[in-house]
C-alpha cells in the first residue's frame, strides 16, 4: 500500500508509514490477547485519548488561519510523516545522521528533543505533545540496529544530566533491541491487529483521508498537507511560493488516496 500511494524508502519526505500498533510502554510483559494492549486503530494518534481529543476538537471549532490561501478548518497542523521524523528515528544510523543534521541547519537538535525513548515519544505521540502525532517507520519492526548508538555519535546531554545514546526501551523489551523488534512485529501480526489494521488503512490510504468520513474520524489535516490543494504554479508571489514549497518538503505530505470505500478486515 505504501507503495502504491507513491510512498519510497528513496524519499524521506515521503517515506513508508507504518503505524503505532502497541499502547503498553510500561509493562515487563505483554498480553497480545488483551485489546488494551493496543492503540486504537480506528483512530489518528491526535484522538488517542479523550482529553486530547478535545483539545484538538477546540482548535478545529475555532482556529482561524488568516495567512492561509485555502481557508479550511484543521485538526493537526503537523503531519505523522516528515523527512525530520524519519530521520529522527534513524539519527544512530549513516547516512540518516547527516540528513539530520542538514535538516536541522548544520548541527543535531536540543538533547531533550531528540529521539532517544520509545516510551516517552509514545506518550508525546499519543497523549502530551500536542504538535506531535507521528506515527512509525518500518524499520520498527526488522531494524534493530537504528536502535543503538554503534557508531558512537554525541547526541547531548538532557536538562536531567542524561547523556543520550543508545534508544531507551520499554520494559517488556528486556533491555535488547531485537527482543522489542520480535515482540513489536509480533503484536503486528496477531489476531487484535489483523481484526483492526484495515480501520487504520481507511485512515492513511483510504475513504477516512478526505472529506466528510475524514471530519467524522478527526483526521482532517493542514490543507497543505494535500496533493493538489494548492497549484504552486499558479502563486505569482515567489516568497509565498517558497515558502508554500518549504511548507511541504519540511512537514509531510499525505499518501495518495487509494480507496474511496472501506477497506476490508483481513
Amino acid at each position: 500500500l505504501n507503495t502504491l500511494a507513491g510512498r519510497s524508502y528513496n524519499d524521506l519526505m515521503q517515506y513508508p508509514v507504518f503505524p503505532w500498533i502497541i499502547a503498553d510502554y510500561k509493562s515487563s510483559t505483554l498480553d497480545l490477547s488483551d485489546a488494551k494492549t493496543f492503540r486504537n486503530l480506528s483512530l489518528p494518534m491526535g484522538a488517542q485519548t479523550p482529553k486530547r481529543l478535545e483539545q484538538f476538537t477546540e482548535r478545529y471549532k475555532h482556529f482561524d488561519d488568516p495567512m492561509d490561501d485555502v481557508p479550511t478548518r484543521y485538526y493537526y497542523g503537523t503531519h505523522y510523516s516528515s523527512a525530520m521524523s524519519v530521520a529522527s528515528y534513524l539519527i544512530r544510523m549513516e547516512p540518516f545522521t547527516q540528513y539530520f543534521i542538514k535538516l536541522q541547519g548544520g548541527h543535531f537538535d536540543l538533547a531533550d528533543r531528540m529521539f532517544h525513548s520509545i516510551p516517552e515519544f509514545w506518550r508525546s505521540a499519543s497523549e502530551s505533545n500536542m504538535a506531535d502525532i507521528k506515527e512509525l517507520i518500518p524499520e520498527f519492526f526488522y531494524l534493530p540496529e537504528f536502535l543503538t548508538n554503534t557508531n558512537q555519535f554525541d547526541l547531548g546531554v538532557k536538562q536531567n544530566t542524561e547523556s543520550l545514546s543508545n534508544v531507551i526501551l520499554p520494559p517488556w523489551s528486556k533491555g535488547c533491541p531485537m527482543e522489542f523488534i520480535r515482540v513489536n512485529r509480533e503484536a503486528l501480526e496477531s489476531d487484535y491487529v489483523s481484526a483492526h489494521l484495515h480501520e487504520w488503512i481507511d485512515l492513511i490510504f483510504g475513504y477516512k483521508q478526505q472529506g466528510k468520513e475524514a471530519e467524522k474520524s478527526h483526521n482532517v489535516f493542514h490543507p497543505l498537507f494535500y496533493e493538489g490543494t494548492v497549484d504552486i504554479d499558479t502563486i505569482e508571489d515567489p516568497v509565498r511560493r517558497n515558502a508554500v514549497i518549504s511548507f511541504i518538503h519540511n512537514f509531510g505530505q499525505m499518501p495518495k488516496q487509494l480507496f474511496k470505500r472501506s477497506h476490508r478486515p483481513r
